[in-house]
């Protein structure tokens, strides 16, 4: 699978200027009428259940960044997935799967390895952009002028869901604890492929721990 991958990466640079958002939001559209389970269920007819693709990556941190092209595999209704970062040489710099009890890393460099348990952060990460994008049943679902949020209560934290723009399609997904941001993440310019959505840009932004991934896909793959 790693043929695919020959292109671009590691690059070390100063983020001067790299915080803002290089997609294009959703257009801000009143909700009108209609229901929020409508919204729920086209969404979720439009979700990919299974999906190969592969993203241009940019982690940011204190002032600096990382950039690799990333390979997935993802099941959604299995809830396993493969990952794996290349360099532009396409040397392997990291490779993993998972599911949502467990993860086995099969390769790492010694430059991530050495940086905490990056296994599980990488799993981590992967499951909050791809899994559970649907709202669980029994959220609660709250109509704005431009929004409609569905929220729910999860281990003392609040997950909430934002639909929002001319279709109606989930644009955040958002952890708090306390009313004090964990964690976000924001879903941009989706495009239909094989009559099913996948955003082009996705940003995760780590607020407890400080760091942003930056997600730009560059291929579907069959």
């Amino acid at each position: 699978m790693f043929k695919y991958l020959l292109i671009p990466v590691i690059i070390l640079f100063n983020l001067t200027g790299c915080a803002g958002i290089p997609f294009q939001e959703a257009e801000r559209v009143k909700i009108g009428i209609i229901e929020p389970d409508e919204v729920k269920e086209r969404f979720a007819l439009m979700l990919p259940e299974k999906f190969r693709i592969i993203n241009s990556i940019v982690f940011e941190y204190k002032g600096e960044a990382v950039s690799f092209i990333g390979y997935s595999d993802v099941d959604t209704l299995e809830k396993t997935f493969t990952v794996a970062g290349l360099n532009q040489v396409g040397i392997k710099l990291f490779e993993l799967t998972g599911n949502n009890d467990k993860t086995e890393l099969s390769f790492a460099i010694e430059e991530f390895t050495k940086r905490g348990n990056f296994a599980e952060a990488v799993a981590g990460d992967i499951k909050k952009i791809y899994f559970d994008r649907l709202p669980e049943y029994g959220a609660t679902a709250f109509r704005k002028k431009y929004d409609i949020v569905f929220s729910r209560n999860e281990n003392g934290s609040t997950i909430e869901h934002v639909f929002s723009g001319a279709d109606s399609l989930l644009v955040e997904k958002r952890c708090t604890v306390d009313d004090i941001a964990v964690w976000s993440i924001n879903y941009y310019e989706y495009r239909i492929e094989n009559g099913k959505l996948y955003p082009a840009g996705i940003i995760l932004e780590n607020h407890k721990f400080g760091y942003r991934l930056i997600l730009r896909l560059k291929e579907i793959m069959p």
